[in-house]
């Protein structure tokens, strides 16, 4: 399998935001055979109002049926792009909340997996900016897993990656590759983003891909945050095999999944755990 992982600057205009990703999945197309590209995390309204983040928010559809602006862009790609789209992540409004989604489509154009994000980005970084993710949007509580491709995929957001409970059961739920699309915040990525990858790959002995925002939004009270991005690819031993350079772009690896069976054969740690 060929993956690569988008790196966005995105704002909260939803139409721009739109034709950004559009160019930038055109172009990792057309440069290499893909099986999969997948969007970084709220591509589609990072940053902004409450107000603006909900009216930017869409109901999702049963499979099958019309969805809004950024679900019918994913399932568009999808189709004329040939490849599986992995959504990132989008507004999704339910039951009177937003919550934080992402949404899989085959090349037929088919949703094949729906995943709201669990744990919530409650917290106050290095630089005194505090962030409050349950204000606006709700978790979500299901573990997912699609088949992309003839492998089994884990779905993961952002700051779901520090809880390595959640990715041990996704490897449980048998995934070779585990997608995590996310806005990291400059000030814990610069410390924290690589680091943390590369630990998750090496306990879950998985594939990782993660799509990343990167640059400079501005929040409700005009506030400029800055995404981290460097959105990368690592190998189940820990090794980054491909990462996005400054700004908007993407990097692109072949998954080799014959060396995943041989880094799960010689260290079976799922096999020796003794503790849940």
């Amino acid at each position: 399998m060929r993956i690569a992982v988008i790196q966005m600057s995105p704002g909260a205009d939803k139409t721009q935001n739109i034709a950004q990703a559009r160019a930038l999945i055109a172009r990792a197309a057309a440069a290499q055979p893909l099986d999969l590209v997948a969007l970084p995390e709220m591509w589609s309204c990072l940053g902004g109002t409450r107000a603006q983040k909900f009216a930017q928010g869409e109901i999702l559809p049963q499979p099958g049926e019309a969805g809004g602006a950024a679900y019918e862009f994913l399932r568009e790609m999808a189709m004329t792009q040939g490849l599986h789209v992995h959504g990132g992540s989008i507004g999704e409004l339910a039951d009177g909340k937003l919550y934080n989604t992402t949404i899989v489509f085959s090349p037929a154009g088919h949703e094949i997996a729906r995943y709201r994000k669990i744990h919530l980005f409650d917290t106050t970084t290095p630089d005194g900016q505090g962030y409050r993710e349950s204000a606006t949007y709700g978790a979500g509580e299901a573990v997912v897993t699609c088949n992309i491709a003839g492998q089994r995929v884990g779905l993961a957001i952002c700051y779901d990656l520090r809880f390595p409970e959640l990715f041990l059961a996704l490897r449980r739920a048998g995934a070779e590759l585990i997608i995590l699309p996310a806005a990291f915040t400059l000030q814990t990525g610069k410390d924290h983003w690589e680091v943390l990858l590369r630990a998750r790959a090496i306990e879950t002995q998985c594939w990782i891909a993660a799509p990343a925002c990167c640059g400079t939004h501005t929040e409700a009270d005009g506030e400029p945050r800055h995404t981290y991005g460097h959105a990368l690819i690592a190998d189940p031993w820990g090794h980054v095999v491909a990462k996005a350079s400054d700004g908007p772009g993407w990097a692109a690896a072949s998954l080799d999944l014959d060396f995943l069976a041989r880094v799960r054969a010689n260290m079976p740690v799922l096999a020796h755990r003794r503790l849940a």
